[in-house]
């Protein structure tokens, strides 16, 4: 997934950008998998070329609530792909995204013609989001979910200085940096690419721990550890060097610790055509210049 997207452009409730259309109502127990998808939900970004393709596709296909339908078709960019993603997590419904908007790394390319016809040949990558608990200076504590990652970041010109733990371990005892993110596989083509952290298969079973413009330790670059792993990240002097967490676009301020580890009890079901599967696109970054 691409670099987020810190601009929400979806709507929080459905609102014009979700299509209605009135008909019998099949339920989630009716749902047909996306290789059998008769009936589309739409939903699209704020953007005009987001409204004016959903006008287009409106016309030409009857349009579910999401509840009713077998496949959302997500029209926007990436940014707006990961809102719908967060958005639906829970329900289980296939996403199939279509690009209108900058960058479109999850995003299929925009085509009104054969919707339901490219929707049933797509290829399916079922991802699991990370699960991020913060504990926060006030007492509270915060839970968010990322489909691409958990970020550590320093508030002000303070650096943040934080402690590493791993399975209940310390695999480091003071980091001085700007900050550090663990990202899935899915996510490491994004923001872990940008701090220089490595590209992760799909099927490498890997979470991704990179440094952000990390002072001391000079030499440490980061780590792959088994997507099983439990990580635990302090925030020390938390008073003069406030740090805030966040998951994809969603931010907490003034942590004193987080706990992450993927959660193996949800997965968002994304579509991509036919010959362009995210793994097929995780290793074409690899060879981009």
């Amino acid at each position: 997934m691409t670099a987020r997207d810190k601009t929400s452009d979806i709507p929080r409730s459905a609102g014009s950008a979700v299509a209605h259309a009135s008909g019998s109502q099949t339920g989630a127990s009716k749902r047909k998998s996306h290789a059998d998808a008769e009936h589309i939900a739409i939903v699209a970004a704020r953007t005009s070329a987001a409204q004016s393709a959903r006008e287009v596709l409106e016309s030409l296909y009857p349009a579910k609530s999401p509840e009713d339908a077998d496949v959302i078709v997500a029209l926007g960019g990436d940014g707006f792909m990961l809102e719908t993603i967060h958005r639906f997590l829970d329900t289980g419904i296939p996403i199939y995204g279509m690009n209108r908007g900058s960058v479109g790394f999850l995003m299929n390319p925009y085509a009104s013609e054969d919707l339901i016809g490219q929707i049933r040949r797509a290829e399916s990558a079922s991802l699991h989001p990370l699960r991020m608990v913060a504990h926060l200076e006030s007492g509270a504590r915060v839970e968010l979910q990322a489909m691409n990652e958990v970020s550590m970041l320093r508030q002000t010109r303070q650096a943040a200085k934080l402690r590493i733990h791993v399975d209940g371990v310390v695999r480091l005892e003071e980091m001085i940096c700007d900050g550090v993110l663990l990202a899935t596989p899915a996510g490491s083509t994004a923001y872990n690419l940008s701090a220089h952290g490595p590209i992760l298969p799909l099927d490498a079973g890997v979470l991704a721990l990179t440094p952000i413009s990390v002072f001391r330790p000079r030499r440490w670059r980061g780590a792959l550890l088994p997507r099983t792993a439990t990580v635990r990240i302090e925030v020390l002097e938390a008073d003069k060097r406030p740090v805030s967490a966040v998951a994809d676009s969603t931010e907490v301020r003034e942590v004193v610790e987080v706990e992450i580890e993927e959660n193996r009890d949800v997965a968002a079901e994304i579509l991509f055509e036919a010959g362009q599967s995210l793994s097929e696109r995780n290793l074409a970054e690899q060879f981009s210049l």
